[in-house]
């Protein structure tokens, strides 16, 4: 039973040393991610501002030159007044007059709008451009900051990866299902842990139990936390091993 505490403590060991290393990289992956969500949301921004921008440059030239088509009508009918022969026809003219003055003051007033809505969205525009600028710098250093940790630490990790993968194959699968389990299970990973002035993880235990994980011939589960607990003397080994 010795070598299956040993085992379990050199699996935890080195499981914690990885731990270690991934703690190096601090939140820069979850940072990363978070910023390029956010890259792709203001890029999404810039292409609608963009998009809107270039509908409104078309709807402007056409109303520009609806206007003009108009103000030649008009200049057209005016003529025409001039040289009718009756009532009818002075008025028809009259009523395509006002229709087309009508146009063009559905056109002007329309391209006032137009006028601000550009002046809105081309400050939208430059806003989200120098907010892209700014994230994507941040998000580049970033990147750089973690390349070099990982670039740190990349033959340490394949390294203990590799002595894991040795470990893990001299743990039963009983053993090893129930050390993943609890590991999973846990946030600071500690499955296995020693035991310290009679405590586990701070909380006293009973002297029974203490006992027990001095006798060091069975597998103590902690009732507070349900970790394992072992003596330091395994761990000591394991830090001369794998240290």
């Amino acid at each position: 039973m010795r070598e299956v505490i040993q085992n379990l403590v050199n699996l935890q060991f080195i499981d914690t040393k990885l731990d270690e290393l991934k703690k190096m990289r601090g939140d820069l992956p979850e940072d990363i991610a978070d910023y390029e969500t956010d890259v792709v949301r203001i890029e999404s921004r810039i292409k609608k501002n963009t998009a809107q921008a270039k509908d409104l440059k078309l709807e402007k030239a056409k109303l520009e030159l609806e206007i003009q088509d108009a103000t030649e009508l008009i200049a057209k009918y005016e003529a025409q007044q001039m040289s009718v022969r009756n009532n009818r026809e002075y008025d028809a003219l009259t009523k395509e007059l006002e229709s087309q003055a009508q146009l063009i003051e559905n056109s002007k007033s329309r391209l006032e709008e137009i006028d601000i809505l550009q002046q809105e969205i081309e400050k939208d525009l430059e806003e989200n451009k120098e907010i892209l600028k700014e994230k994507q710098a941040e998000l580049d250093e970033m990147k750089k900051n973690l390349d070099n940790v990982v670039q740190r630490t990349k033959e340490e990790e394949a390294e203990l990866m590799e002595r894991r993968e040795e470990a893990e194959s001299t743990v039963g699968q009983r053993y090893l299902q129930g050390y993943n389990r609890l590991r999973n299970g846990l946030t600071n990973g500690m499955a296995v842990c020693p035991m310290v002035n009679g405590a586990c993880m701070g909380m006293m235990m009973p002297p029974q139990v203490q006992m027990e994980v001095r006798r060091m011939n069975k597998i103590v589960i902690d009732e507070n936390s349900g970790r394992i607990v072992v003596d330091p003397e395994f761990f000591e080994k394991a830090q001369k091993v794998y240290g």
